[in-house]
């Protein structure tokens, strides 16, 4: 059977002007629309996608539908080729693909790499490129929506907190970031990105600036948060060498990365006593199962949070097992 190109003008043996909607007159005998090669209208996408998405989300939609590419030219198809049934068997392969120690991948695995071809294919379609989308019909795996695996209790997280020295610079640094981390539930991406000029620690108020999804919003501080970001600045910020662009630097100076941070938690968790695997995230997680726990309204926590759903921010509301187990004795009749 001939496979017929679902991509407008990808034939390298025809290729007409770069036009975002080309006109009724731009095609062959076969009503096929005339587009550029694949390479200048993925250009196209990279270039919509700095625009709409963070830069570590771009690399990785990008290294998605590289991996895509690199599996079509393994079965001889280019990706103005692509039908249904292609995106169908990828997805087989995604399914079917093992980790080293044999284990299956995750279905947030697969969804993450069929949401960038996706996203790719529909945009292409949008743009007048495609005469038809051939991801409409592929559904995304569903994603069981599971609690976080680790919440530290408000005991151990002052604990970690109140852990770094703070009579040295580099301690000074660590307090502020765990104070932040543990006041604000910021994303470490969104800590490493603050400047001195994005907190105001005298009405006690952070602004997370192109957060996730490019969306900028504003941050309460608490007094120990702002206490420690105020010590910081004045006594140990000025001794920390390099760059002084960003607000929390490196041990050499520069930007403070997300796998800095992660081992900086890491490390004054054990040395807090903290048994359990925590990291920056495990803070945000904590902060939203707190704050409810102590009634905030959970639209306040959707704001604090920066989630754009109010879902994502409903899956802390689950009943924990201390609470039923006080249901259990107080309403059981053999509960008491």
């Amino acid at each position: 059977k001939t496979r017929h190109s679902a991509v407008a003008g990808f034939s390298s043996r025809r290729v007409n002007d770069l036009t975002p909607n080309p006109p009724p007159c731009h095609r062959n005998q076969q009503g096929r629309v005339l587009a550029p090669k694949s390479k200048r209208l993925l250009r196209l996408w990279r270039e919509q996608l700095e625009v709409r998405y963070a830069p570590r989300s771009v690399t990785q939609y990008l290294m998605h539908v590289e991996t895509f590419r690199t599996w079509l030219e393994a079965r001889g198809l280019d990706l103005a080729e692509v039908e249904t049934r292609d995106l169908l068997a990828y997805q087989s392969a995604l399914y079917a693909h093992r980790k080293a120690d044999g284990k299956a991948y995750s279905a947030g695995y697969q969804a993450n790499r069929i949401a960038a071809l996706k996203n790719l294919f529909r945009f292409l379609t949008r743009r007048g490129y495609l005469l038809h989308d051939p991801s409409a019909e592929v559904d995304l795996p569903r994603v069981d929506k599971r609690l976080p695996r680790v919440i530290l209790t408000a005991r151990e997280a002052r604990k970690i907190v109140e852990a770094p020295d703070t009579s040295t610079p580099f301690g000074m640094r660590d307090r502020a970031i765990l104070e932040t981390l543990y006041a604000t539930g910021i994303r470490v991406s969104e800590l490493g990105n603050l400047t001195p000029y994005d907190v105001d620690t005298e009405d006690r108020v952070l602004r997370v600036l192109l957060g996730k999804g490019r969306k900028d919003r504003n941050v309460p501080l608490t007094r120990a948060a702002a206490a420690a970001i105020e010590a910081y600045l004045v006594f140990g910020r000025p001794k920390l060498p390099g760059s002084k662009r960003f607000l929390f630097l490196q041990d050499k100076g520069g930007q403070m990365h997300r796998a800095t941070v992660s081992r900086l938690v890491g490390h004054w968790a054990k040395q807090a006593g903290v048994k359990k695997r925590v990291t920056p995230h495990t803070f945000r997680h904590s902060v939203a199962t707190h704050l409810l726990k102590g009634r905030a309204d959970i639209r306040h926590i959707q704001a604090l949070l920066g989630h754009a759903s109010l879902g994502t921010t409903q899956r802390y509301t689950q009943v924990e097992v201390s609470d039923l187990k006080r249901v259990l004795q107080r309403s059981h009749p053999r509960g008491r």
